[in-house]
Formats: C-alpha cells, sequence, structure tokens
C-alpha cells in the first residue's frame, strides 16, 4: 500500500481552513447521501436501479426491475470531464458532450494538419504521472504515424474549409461546429451545449480576448503547466469551477430570497455536495511508484507529485481564486479532487465516426469501392495505421462511481454503436434480478488471483468476491 508523503503541507490555506476543510472531505451523511441519489435518479429518469447508501457496506446500485443478457442498465451522464490533452490532435469533440462534430472532411483535414504541425514538436513528452493511465494525458495515443506530408497542405486546408467533399460522407452527418463566443478553443455541437459549458464550467475557464488580461495570463500558465505535466489538472479545474460556479448560483439565489440564516460555508457545502459523494484519496499518497523508482526513494517521489499538483493549484488560483471559497483552494482539497477521479472515473470514450466512414468505403460494392478509394485511400494513408482513433478522456460519472466491484460482474461499461457521446453506457453482461448488486470490474478481471489482490489494493479493499474466494491460497 503507498504511504503518505511526509513533512507539513506548502499550502498555508491547508492549515487556515483545516475545520473546515475536514467538514469538505468527511464523508456525507447517511440520510442526505440517499436523499441526493435518490433525487438524482428521479430528475434522470433511471428508473431500472436505485443506490443503498448505508454506513456499513457504503454504496451500492442494485436492480429495480429485471435485466436480460446486453439490456441497457444506465447511461450515466458525467458530473465533469475532459478530453485528453494530446487527443485533441486526433480528434474534434463538443467540449460538453464530447460528440464529434463537423464533418468526416473536417475530421480528417483537422487530424492531418495537426499532425503535421505536430510532427515538428515533441508530442511525446514526458509526464510527471504514474501506474494508471487514468487522468494522464500520456493515456492518449496522440500523433499517429502516417504519410500527411505527402499531401499538399492546401488539400489538407480544403477538407477543413469544405471545399472539398469525400464520397459517401453524406451518411456521416455530424453536428455543426459552434464555437465559443469568448474563445477559439473550446467548440460545441450545439448553442445548448455552449451554453451548458459555460454555465457550468467555462466561463471561469474562458481564456479568450473577453477575458481580463492578467487572469488571462494566468490562465495559459495554468493551461500550458498542465499540458506539459498530467493533463488531469485540467479535470480538477473543471471540478472547481463547477463547484464555484454552483456556489454563485446558490447566493445569489439565497440572497433574492432574503434568508439570514446560513453561511456563505453553508453554501459552499451544498454547492460542493455532488462531488462529496465521491470516494477520495490524496492523489500522491497512493499512485504506483514509477519502477524506476525504489522504495528508498518513495517519499522523495511522492514529495515530488505533492509539490507538482501544489504548483498547479498556484497557478490556477492566480487565475480563479475566490476568498469566499478559499478552502476550495487548499492543496488537501485539490489533492483529494485528483484523487476522486483516479479512483472513480470510467474512461471517457467515444468511437470515431471516421472509423465507420472508412468501413463503409471499404464494405460497398466493388464498382463503386473502386471509385470511391481513388478519392479517399491518399487521406487513409495519409492518416496511418490508426485511422480510427476514439475521443479519449477521463470523466466522474456520480452512478457509476457508486457501483462496487466484483472479479466476477454481471454488468460492463461499453458502448454501443448508437452511443456517441461522453455517457458511461453500463450494459448487463447476464440476466439480472430486481433486487440484485449491479457490480462491475474496476480492472481485468483475467488476471491471476495475485495479481488482482494487488491491483485492487490501491481502491482500499479486499475482494472478497465467489471468484476470489475460490482461486484464494489455502
Amino acid at each position: 500500500m503507498a504511504r503518505g508523503s511526509g513533512g507539513a503541507s506548502p499550502c498555508d490555506l491547508d492549515r487556515e481552513f483545516a475545520p473546515q476543510i475536514a467538514q469538505l472531505l468527511a464523508t456525507p451523511p447517511l440520510q442526505p447521501a440517499q436523499e441526493y441519489y435518490d433525487e438524482l435518479i428521479q430528475s434522470k429518469k433511471h428508473d431500472g436501479v436505485r443506490v443503498n447508501y448505508n454506513g456499513k457496506h457504503g454504496k451500492g446500485v442494485f436492480a429495480n426491475k429485471d435485466f436480460a443478457e446486453d439490456d441497457l442498465i444506465l447511461k450515466d451522464q458525467m458530473l465533469v470531464g475532459a478530453q485528453h490533452s494530446l487527443n485533441k490532435i486526433d480528434c474534434v469533440v463538443c467540449s460538453y458532450c464530447f460528440r464529434f462534430i463537423g464533418s468526416i472532411e473536417f475530421q480528417i483535414g483537422q487530424r492531418l494538419y495537426l499532425q503535421n504541425a505536430g510532427s515538428s514538436i515533441g508530442c511525446h513528452s514526458e509526464r510527471h504521472c504514474h501506474g494508471s493511465e487514468s487522468g494522464s494525458s500520456t493515456g492518449s495515443p496522440g500523433v499517429t504515424k502516417g504519410n500527411s506530408e505527402d499531401l499538399p497542405l492546401e488539400v489538407i486546408e480544403s477538407l477543413i474549409t469544405g471545399e472539398t467533399s469525400l464520397p459517401f460522407s453524406d451518411h456521416f452527418a455530424l453536428p455543426e461546429v459552434v464555437s465559443c463566443h469568448g474563445c477559439e478553443e473550446k467548440r460545441y455541437c450545439s448553442q445548448s451545449c455552449a451554453d451548458s459549458d459555460w454555465e457550468s464550467y467555462h466561463s471561469l475557464l474562458c481564456a479568450g480576448s473577453n477575458t481580463e488580461p492578467s487572469r488571462r495570463s494566468a490562465l495559459h500558465k495554468f493551461i500550458e503547466h498542465a499540458n506539459g505535466t498530467n493533463d488531469i489538472f485540467l479535470v480538477a479545474a473543471k471540478a472547481i469551477t463547477f463547484t464555484l460556479l454552483r456556489y454563485k448560483k446558490l447566493k445569489k439565489q439565497h440572497d433574492f430570497q432574503n434568508k439570514l440564516a446560513g453561511s456563505n460555508f453553508s453554501l459552499l457545502m451544498e454547492a460542493w455536495k455532488p462531488l462529496s459523494m465521491g470516494f477520495k484519496k490524496r492523489w500522491w499518497d497512493y499512485i504506483a511508484l514509477p519502477q524506476d523508482v525504489d522504495a528508498s526513494g518513495e517519499d522523495s517521489f511522492r514529495r515530488e507529485i505533492r509539490d507538482l499538483a501544489f504548483t498547479s493549484l498556484q497557478l490556477l488560483k492566480d487565475a480563479i481564486f475566490d476568498a469566499e471559497c478559499a478552502p476550495l483552494f487548499s492543496l488537501e482539497v485539490y489533492g483529494h479532487i485528483i484523487g476522486m477521479f483516479e479512483l472513480n472515473n470510467l474512461d471517457l470514450v467515444v468511437a470515431s465516426p471516421v472509423e465507420d466512414y472508412f468501413i463503409h468505403i471499404y464494405d460497398l460494392p466493388d464498382d463503386k469501392k473502386e471509385e470511391a478509394e481513388k478519392v479517399t485511400m491518399p487521406f487513409l494513408d495519409a492518416l496511418g495505421d490508426d485511422y480510427a482513433v476514439p475521443c479519449d478522456g477521463t470523466a466522474f460519472f456520480p452512478l457509476q462511481s457508486c457501483m462496487n466491484h466484483s472479479c466476477c460482474p454481471n454488468a460492463k461499461a461499453f458502448k454501443r454503436d448508437e452511443d456517441n457521446d461522453g455517457h458511461a453506457v453500463i450494459l448487463a453482461l447476464g440476466p439480472i434480478s430486481k433486487g440484485d448488486e449491479i457490480t462491475i470490474s474496476y480492472i481485468d478481471e483475467d488476471l491471476p488471483y495475485e495479481e488482482r489482490q494487488a491491483e485492487l489494493a490501491d481502491y482500499g479493499f479486499t475482494c472478497t468476491c465467489s471468484k476470489c474466494q475460490e482461486e484464494k491460497p489455502n
């Protein structure tokens, strides 16, 4: 098991707001937690499941009806998520729902353009990472090897602008691109998604020309640091802005209703509630040691990771600090937010329509296929073997995170052909009866017993499922 980093925290807020931080990170009381999940399930119309919450066994998701094999159990909308930084080279998706946007031509042209630009930049730089790929930009395929340099730049640009159309691409229509009104980086599939992202996260993280210059500069420094170290800091920043914006909305309602009872901190606790439900550990306390770090260097490594997070936090504070929510900017809370994503995330994956497009071309009748490939083959060759890279990122899903582990699970996370956004999709692996607990596997359940238990140790438990009981050495 991982050990603590040791030494006093470098963050003054950790000491100044220690009691408030303890409340933020405490396990939520049973009744409010149960009420939260009941309301969440009702609002999302997930009538087939319920969350049971008690102090002895923690949380669990149970079936409210019978499910047959391959039945859809749940489509869980993420609370906070982000595309990996390097994956943005390969995939242009909505920054809110993560659907692919533009057109097949736009997707191919944008990737080839950035692939060319990235070939002169060290895109596979080393990261300050850890054993898990979750939240790390090294988990993204990044730039793939192709022959895009053989295509004239004007041909690539004509795909992006729409001047060149590929045969049969109209069979794979994608939503038009809607850009953020403040910056050029964020793009969406609809105005609705743009508005939702602005209200939930982006209004505090937009580094466009309308942002005050000093704050814009600070945001650029934070983003550059995250992209150069570990892009899970970007997801953590979205979690903080999500809470800040909820707080501001609650305070506005509170002031409007002229309620004198309560305090700013009680409003912050309410704003924090959705994130308070996630299981958390400090990031640097439990991450696996890299293979080149032995036990004698463990404390030093963990301090290095803690200090890396502190540098990120300081840069974020320079950009969006709000004194009324100061405990939210403590290193203790920041470390636990990152740890929450590592321990509760289900990978954010959305299949690329570019793959479906080239499969469609391949499956055409011979006469049509030959004619179409005269146009499409140069682009397929330029993209290379990994022409169908999916959107890849990390996210926190509020209901999926309640599902307990089993090495013989009765459900799995699996995207069907029709699942074209960032929701987590949970399917039944076999018949599930009403009242049964719905379980998934946190790891590769085909590993030997000892390896499974070693991987699960980072989650803080020893698995005692029927498979582990059967395979446990005497």
